[in-house]
């Protein structure tokens, strides 16, 4: 099970509607790549069509059924259906990740929006020279 994987499993990643209301750092559910009304890992999974050449790899070994039961199913299945799963997770979070850190980081980022620094973050800060 990758960080990726749990991600797309349970919806909580990089998703407009997670974004939006449960962690707070988004103004609207909307997907950033579309423009789709709410962006939620089943609609990153199966339909967004920024992720069509990925989302072609990944039907082509465990079908056209992108339903969370059915990949579940088919990652239980087999292998090869697992690490089919696994790497359009990985490539499309990825993805996703960097768009994300590239809004937080705009000069004209909504506050809602600025990434948080961390304590270990802001610690490291502190030890590198100006």
């Amino acid at each position: 099970m990758t960080f990726h994987l749990a991600q797309v499993l349970s919806g909580h990643g990089c998703f407009g509607k997670y974004l939006c209301k449960i962690a707070g750092r988004e103004p609207t559910e909307e997907c950033h790549e579309c423009g789709c009304a709410v962006d939620t890992a089943q609609h990153t999974l199966a339909d967004c069509p920024s992720w069509a050449v990925q989302r072609a790899a990944l039907v082509a070994v465990v079908g056209q059924d992108l339903s969370l039961p059915a990949v579940v199913r088919a990652m239980a299945g087999s292998e090869t259906s697992w690490d089919a799963i696994v790497s359009f997770c990985e490539d499309v979070m990825t993805q996703k990740e960097a768009a994300e850190r590239l809004r937080e980081d705009a000069v004209d980022s909504q506050p809602i929006r600025r990434r948080r620094v961390g304590r270990r973050r802001l610690a490291q800060d502190r030890r590198l020279p100006p």
